[in-house]
């Protein structure tokens, strides 16, 4: 199973941990990245997430993610085509990065795109045509632990 995890999900754990969600999500993403560390399911890096990881401006929370992305089963390039989807998406309201997400993520044949963001998540809910299951760290949790 491949799974990809945007920006958001990847700094998750260093959010503030005294809110219940994002203590559970916290826990929920570790965990996910553990199986795949262990190999039981594929992470997929890209150079979307290299490129905005590369803006965060707080270095443990960036050499954290370098070192995930470092240990990805598979890195993806964006090209043309996924692009034109990443361009596509935005008309439908997602924002740049998280379009680009998404295009890279179907690109790759990813089973699951887990997101932080409720916005996004609501986005993505409402499309008929995505080529990947979008998931919350907990609602992505429940499918694969299960």
């Amino acid at each position: 199973m491949q799974l990809y995890l945007d920006t958001c999900c990847l700094n998750r754990p260093f959010d503030d941990h005294s809110h219940a969600r994002i203590l559970l999500e916290s826990q929920a993403i570790l965990s996910i990245l553990a199986k795949c560390e262990a190999g039981v399911f594929d992470l997929i890096s890209s150079e979307v997430l290299s490129n905005e990881n590369n803006l965060n401006p707080f270095p443990q929370k960036k050499a954290f993610v370098e070192s995930v992305l470092a240990s990805s089963s598979l890195f993806v390039m964006l090209n043309d085509s996924s692009e034109n989807r990443a361009l596509e998406l935005e008309t439908r309201g997602f924002k740049s990065f998280d379009a680009l997400h998404v295009a890279v993520a179907e690109s790759a044949a990813a089973d699951y795109f887990c997101t932080c963001d409720d916005r996004l998540l609501s986005r993505a809910r409402i499309q008929t045509d995505l080529a990947v299951k979008v998931r919350s760290p907990l609602e992505l949790a429940q499918e694969i632990f299960s």
